[in-house]
């Protein structure tokens, strides 16, 4: 199954020269989104993941699905203020300024296998966030699955130490 079909791409979204990977087509369809998520539990399968982790908001779409197929919990990470309980943050550098991510702090334990996963890597900034998070609560991160991968940002650079899948490359 061609996945990149499926993925429905915006000019100028959300501003001037952007290209916007939309995947709501892929979504909806219902044999692809199937695909796309079996390809995902299939490089997970025998890495003995205990959660699924997914940063805000795409990340929760797909990792939530990755969860269930592979049987375990899944885990928000969510911007400021979005969840009840005591949390840990990080901030992290965007392109054009800072931003904050959190966790529930009970939500890993010491040595909690990790898989975080989200839709698109692109300069890695947000998934190395959430990857630390992660390692501060004590879990280990195990892999990061993406559905897309802007290589031409080069975010895989700074992710060296873990492994990666995307399931598709522009």
């Amino acid at each position: 199954m061609d996945i990149k079909s499926r993925i429905r791409e915006i000019e100028n979204f959300p501003k001037e020269g952007i290209n916007f990977k939309d995947i709501t087509t892929l979504l909806k369809d219902s044999d692809y989104f199937k695909y796309s998520v079996d390809k995902m539990v299939a490089d997970l399968k025998d890495k003995n993941i205990d959660y699924v982790v997914g940063p805000e908001a795409r990340g929760f779409l797909m990792g939530a699905a990755v969860a269930y197929a592979l049987g375990v919990g899944f885990i928000p990470v969510r911007k400021p203020g979005k969840l009840p309980a005591a949390t840990a943050n990080i901030e992290y550098e965007l392109e054009y300024g800072v931003d904050s991510l959190e966790i529930h702090v009970d939500a890993i334990e010491e040595g909690h296998k990790i898989a975080i996963v989200d839709d698109l890597l692109a300069t890695g900034g947000t998934v190395q966030a959430v990857a630390k998070l992660i390692e501060r609560l004590g879990g280990k991160v195990e892999a990061m699955e993406f559905l897309i991968e802007l290589e031409f940002l080069n975010g895989r650079d700074k992710l060296s130490e873990y492994h990666i899948n995307s399931l598709v490359k522009y």
